[in-house]
């Protein structure tokens, strides 16, 4: 029989990275072994159950490219298969009633308004083997009575998860650390079904850099937040995947089915994995340069069309646009970023950036006989990249000044910022020569 993994969330808002790095170990695990992935929302609290969180969520998964075999299973479908597991529990006494002031309450029917308590056998060891854990045990005194079913008349979350593991041959729960503590639960349950026990593997715990676990009120931890600020779904499905896991040859910037053929669900290592954004957005930067340019224009054009640009629709210049693609893809880090490096070339002056003035033109030294000196070189030189370089470079020489430093106050005045696309290219192949000399001679009124 081959492996049967198992993602099953609960529809909580959206899909957090550290949901997104369970569902993609179990994904991982699945394909590289010839396995079967199924996807199951666990929904059985009521109150947490809206139709468009689970769209939304499953929106996310198939945007990672987590594609499912088997699903998606609603676990509140199996409602009274868990009544029944549970009456059959009570009919045994391994379980009892009990109400409000959770004292025992005579009776072995499920009854509106009482809850269900397994019971905990006593002095036993509870033992199983964790993947990535290794050997942990528990014993039952340190165990207590665990409710099974709420008095509201829906199953609590490790019945249903025992129940429905079993019942769909579940062979592998890969999970998040946190979930360690409720195997022992968990087995219990299976032992009093006579089921199988599956083989667990408890991911370890993603922390900020405080190395503080990851929280969702105090974190970054949306994958859809991420989806959009412009991260590319192959990007953040490899850095997930590094959370964790490492490829035997160190080389973590590759594609998925590379990651497939190298994943092993036991070389996780137990160690917390620290969510690095800045890894995150090294990994991303290096798919985006590695994207052919017409898939990279493709998935640029959120970022590039619509009422969220910067710029008018009537001053979009596709001609400019795609020669700009060709400068700037390389330094971009996500989609998000575009706009800004190149909206200068669209809009009718620079953008007003306060810190980039104050850096380029105020505190710089010379930057009036900068803007002077290009303005004049600029008027009757060829205009072409190397040509333009030249010129800027020579007027650069003539204070003493090495051209990174002779060229900051001219980007700010063309651009608006100090930090951008390679400017003589730009010059040279997207702007025309008086609108370079009208922001020059703007700049200096200016200063």
């Amino acid at each position: 029989m081959s492996d049967r993994v198992r993602f099953a969330p609960s529809p909580t808002g959206f899909l957090h990275v550290g949901s997104a790095r369970t569902a993609l170990f179990n994904w991982l695990h699945a394909r590289s072994t010839g396995g079967t992935y199924v996807l199951r929302i666990e929904d059985t609290d009521a109150e947490r159950n809206r139709p468009e969180i689970t769209s939304g969520l499953l929106s996310e998964l198939e945007w990672l490219g987590l594609d499912w075999d088997e699903g998606p299973f609603y676990q509140s479908e199996q409602k009274e298969r868990h009544r029944e597991v549970v009456q059959d529990l009570l009919d045994r006494e391994l379980a009892y009633l009990c109400d409000g002031d959770n004292e025992p309450v005579k009776g072995n029917q499920i009854q509106d308004g009482l809850a269900v308590r397994f019971r905990m056998p006593e002095n036993e060891v509870i033992e199983f083997e964790d993947v990535v854990r290794g050997s942990v045990s528990f014993t039952t005194d340190d165990l207590e009575d665990f409710v099974i079913w709420r008095s509201n008349g829906t199953p609590m979350f490790l019945l249903a998860n025992a129940v429905d593991d079993a019942d769909m041959g579940i062979t592998h729960a890969i999970r998040g650390e946190d979930l360690l503590s409720g195997v022992p639960k968990v087995l219990l349950l299976l032992q009093a079904m006579d089921a199988p026990q599956p083989t667990y593997a408890h991911l370890p715990l993603l922390v900020n850099e405080q190395r503080k676990k990851l929280s969702k009120r105090r974190d970054d931890v949306s994958i859809a937040d991420y989806r959009d600020r412009g991260y590319l779904p192959e990007a953040m499905v490899n850095y997930l995947s590094l959370l964790g896991w490492g490829p035997p040859d160190d080389i973590e910037v590759r594609p998925l089915e590379e990651i497939v053929d190298l994943f092993a669900i036991e070389d996780v290592n137990k160690a917390a994995a620290f969510f690095d954004l800045k890894k995150l957005e090294f990994v991303n930067a290096t798919h985006l340069r590695e994207l052919k340019k017409n898939d990279f224009v493709e998935r640029a054009k959120p970022w590039v069309e619509g009422n969220t640009v910067p710029w008018s629709p009537d001053k979009f210049n596709e001609d400019r646009y795609l020669t700009m693609v060709d400068l700037v893809q390389e330094k971009l880090r996500t989609l998000s970023d575009l706009p800004r490096f190149i909206d200068f070339i669209f809009l009718d002056k620079p953008v007003d950036d306060p810190d980039s003035w104050h850096k380029a033109m105020v505190k710089a030294p010379f930057a009036a006989e900068i803007l002077e000196g290009t303005f004049n070189a600029l008027t009757d030189c060829k205009w072409e990249t190397e040509t333009i370089k030249e010129v800027v470079t020579q007027v650069g020489e003539n204070l003493g000044i090495k051209l990174g430093k002779t060229q900051a106050p001219v980007r700010v005045a063309v651009t608006g910022r100090t930090v951008g696309p390679p400017l003589f290219e730009t010059m040279a192949l997207c702007m025309d020569r008086e609108e370079v000399l009208n922001r020059i001679s703007r700049a200096q009124s200016r200063l």
